[in-house]
């Protein structure tokens, strides 16, 4: 077992790759009476085109990580995964995003039998064609419950828009065609490609002991047979530069229009240190731009074309990259036309020195604010690892920022032909 001590935060993190190529990472909290578990696959919604070295070739349906999640949960002795957590004092969860897959459980007592509940069911699948098929239906309701869901349809109506042919477009949970043609088979594919250990991490934090933690995993995995798998290859279709509609608009019985701008980026290249510091940056752009204390959020809110449900946020890997910005709005046309000519305002004058250091306080404070609070540690560790880069490396990065580093992306990021637009409007 190996540490690294973030003197600055005053917090250690303790790590290990098991043999079989399982990462641990312990980060333990004196004083927290709560721990915090998760053991996460490298592996989201838009990896269905992928091969394994040494291996063919493999397409899937879409949908069919979410789809495995839902099955992990199914164990040959019909005992529901959840109660056993249950019983134990823990709550669990799970979760698939576009680039990975989670399984969780919070819990302040019984840790240990908290996770080998965790590391055993996810380690130990159970699929046949009666429960794959009846799953088939669960989730099909569970997707045309979001077609009527506005929030849900501005948003992916916002990915539609802007993507073309990156799968990022498509439903996490996929469509009930994709879904249709799901088998027991490739179930089994995807979990032996995806949840071999060496694509996975476990991440630890609260109340623990990092070598108890350590020596459990260890005893844990020494017990299952997994033999080694070569490297996982993604496969992606070359995106567009351009939008591929400028305008998407779906009708809804909705008491006021959604509207959602977004603005498309295609594969930068970037990676570790290098997309974290990008995404950091525009982040902090946008917080200076339209966050709520700023003078473009007043002008447009004594206008009544935003409420305080307005918003906007960055996503980016070396894949893909987009801002989006909106919220519910009175006139859809009208927001967009007066958002642009605001953000002009500021692309030409920039951001002072004062509003940048201010502004960066607030990010600063926030991220140390984030250090109390297990759960947020322990999704941003997984997600920024996967990423290959450090959520601790946070703060100095922050510090390293200055104000012609944020309007040189501000001018950058805001090119209105990479704009696309989508709305939910009352019939």
């Amino acid at each position: 077992m190996e540490s690294i001590r973030y003197e600055r935060l005053q917090e250690t993190l303790y790590f290990e790759t098991m043999d079989n190529g399982l990462q641990v990472y312990v980060l333990p909290k004196e004083g927290f009476q709560k721990t915090y578990a998760t053991f996460a696959t490298k592996y989201g919604s838009v990896d269905n085109h992928f091969q394994v070295e040494g291996q063919e070739e493999v397409k899937v349906p879409d949908g069919i990580a979410h789809f495995l999640e839902h099955k992990m949960f199914e164990e040959p002795d019909g005992v529901d995964v959840f109660s056993k957590f249950s019983v134990k004092g823990a709550s669990a969860n799970a979760f698939t995003s576009f680039e990975q897959t989670v399984y969780l459980f919070s819990a302040t007592e019984q840790i240990e039998d908290n996770l080998e509940t965790l590391l055993n069911y996810v380690q130990n699948p159970y699929f046949t064609k009666e429960n794959v098929d009846k799953e088939k239906g669960i989730i099909g309701q569970e997707i045309q419950m979001y077609q009527d869901n506005a929030d849900w349809r501005v948003y992916y109506g916002l990915l539609e828009a802007m993507y073309q042919k990156n799968p990022l477009r498509i439903d996490i949970a996929g469509t009930i065609e994709s879904i249709s043609t799901i088998t027991k088979d490739t179930l089994y594919e995807c979990y032996n490609t995806f949840y071999h250990p060496s694509n996975m991490m476990l991440f630890v934090v609260g109340g623990v002991d990092p070598a108890t933690v350590m020596e459990q995993v260890r005893s844990n995995q020494k017990a299952k047979d997994y033999q080694p798998q070569g490297a996982i290859s993604r496969f992606f279709e070359e995106e567009p530069v351009a939008v591929g509609e400028a305008w998407h608009e779906v009708r809804l019985p909705v008491s006021e229009p959604k509207c959602l701008l977004g603005l498309k980026e295609v594969k930068n290249g970037l990676t570790g240190e290098a997309l974290q510091r990008r995404t950091l940056t525009t982040k902090l752009m946008l917080d200076l731009l339209l966050g709520n204390s700023t003078q473009l959020y007043q002008t447009l809110y004594d206008e009544e074309l935003i409420s305080d449900d307005f918003g906007s946020d960055y996503s980016s890997t070396t894949e893909y990259g987009y801002s989006m910005m909106g919220g519910d709005t009175r006139d859809p046309k009208l927001l967009v036309k007066r958002l642009q000519e605001e953000i002009n305002k500021v692309v030409a004058t920039g951001f002072s020195q004062d509003a940048f250091d201010r502004a960066l306080r607030k990010k600063i404070g926030g991220y140390l604010r984030m250090l109390n609070s297990p759960e947020s540690i322990a999704h941003e560790f997984t997600r920024n690892r996967f990423r290959d880069s450090d959520f601790f490396d946070i703060l100095p990065i922050y510090e390293s920022l200055t104000v012609e580093d944020v309007n040189a992306r501000l001018r950058e990021h805001m090119n209105w032909d990479q704009l696309a637009v989508s709305v939910v409007v009352s019939p």
